[in-house]
């Protein structure tokens, strides 16, 4: 079984570009219910498919499993709810953990939060001093609320 323990932040400046190579995701949502969503994404050259479940606490169930990459293609095309999701993810070492920092285009252009995945709730790690406010508990940062809601509306 597998179990996401993520937050996210806010970033304060500029101090994180250049501390790790940009990659592009494409990613779309073939449900969007508040117990579970189901994500279709791209990274490079691989597809991927999502589920995941509710959350309780900071824990949520997910299971990624990778799926050709045509039928991802195919897939955000044709099925997901749009807009697509269009982002660059930047991940960055620090302290013993990975920080990953989603610079979004698009629909949610000027959209930049990072995201820290846990081992275990409470957890402690170190923020590096360009990460601000957590919003891990703000519906409005969640990916698949990006659809309904752009941050271009906000």
């Amino acid at each position: 079984m597998g179990k996401e323990i993520e937050k996210k932040f806010l970033i304060t400046n500029e101090d994180w570009r250049g501390l790790a190579e940009g990659i592009h995701y494409s990613q779309g949502y073939l449900s969007i219910e508040k117990d579970r969503t189901v994500r279709v994404r791209t990274i490079r050259k691989k597809g991927f498919l999502t589920i995941k479940g509710p959350t309780t606490g900071e824990t949520r169930l997910e299971f990624e499993y990778e799926i050709p990459l045509e039928d991802a293609r195919e897939m955000l095309r044709e099925l997901c709810h749009k807009p697509v999701i269009e982002k660059t993810r930047y991940k960055i070492p620090f302290d013993g953990f990975t920080w990953e920092v989603d610079e979004f285009t698009g629909e949610n252009q000027g959209l930049v939060f990072a995201e820290i995945e846990l081992k275990y709730e409470g957890e402690v790690f170190s923020r590096p001093h360009w990460i601000g406010k957590e919003v891990t508990d703000d519906p409005r940062y969640y990916n698949a609320n990006l659809i309904n809601s752009p941050y271009k509306n906000w």
